[in-house]
């Protein structure tokens, strides 16, 4: 496994990043044999140290894994084992998934934006226009709705758009502020008109 470990204005020593690489090969091995780019982040919020964990497994998957405590070592401890959690719930689909043979026409390219948030404590313009920051592209991949809540639950997003399986139609999920997910599956038929 290829490993990243860095500090933001934390200096991250031996010991540590010792620990890092020992536990994250011990649950990520369970689950992949192949090579895999794993990154872990340690930085400062206020009092307490935040470990950020991403791992790139296999074609499509990424898993992503944080938390905050008062110590580094606790901190990354408590991020690797919802990272293992994770895994374990998935754990038949991820083998399942990564041991299918996955064809690369099955994806569409699409590109992605970051806006820059609004600063509510200016004047607004007429034509004020938010300003990007990001920009990439990004690939919609031809998924189940049970692989695509997968792979939002793995990687810890918010939203993931795919094109759904069983249909090829763009499909949408998205983590809703009561905890539960929502699919978006627009309907292909036209809504009927009102008489008038």
């Amino acid at each position: 496994m290829k490993l990243s470990v860095k500090g933001k204005q934390v200096d991250v020593g031996d010991a540590f990043r010792q620990h890092i690489e020992t536990q994250l090969k011990e649950v990520v091995s369970k689950y992949f044999t192949d090579s895999l780019d794993a990154q872990v982040t340690l930085s400062r919020e206020a009092h307490l140290f935040c470990v950020d964990i991403t791992v790139h497994a296999g074609r499509g998957i990424v898993l992503q894994s944080k938390d905050t405590a008062a110590e580094p070592y606790p901190a990354f401890d408590a991020a690797v084992t919802r990272l293992a959690g994770r895994l374990r719930r998935y754990k038949n689909k991820i083998k399942h998934h990564h041991h299918e043979s996955s064809n690369v026409a099955e994806s569409l390219v699409a590109n992605a934006f970051v806006l820059h948030g609004e600063d509510h404590g200016r004047e607004e313009e007429v034509n004020d226009n938010p300003v990007v920051v990001a920009e990439m592209t990004m690939p919609i991949e031809l998924l189940t709705v049970s692989e695509a809540v997968m792979r939002l639950d793995l990687g810890d997003l918010q939203a993931l758009m795919f094109r759904n399986r069983s249909h090829g139609g763009l499909n949408m999920i998205y983590r809703r502020p009561d905890g539960h997910i929502g699919w978006v599956d627009p309907a292909e038929k036209a809504l009927p008109r009102k008489a008038g």
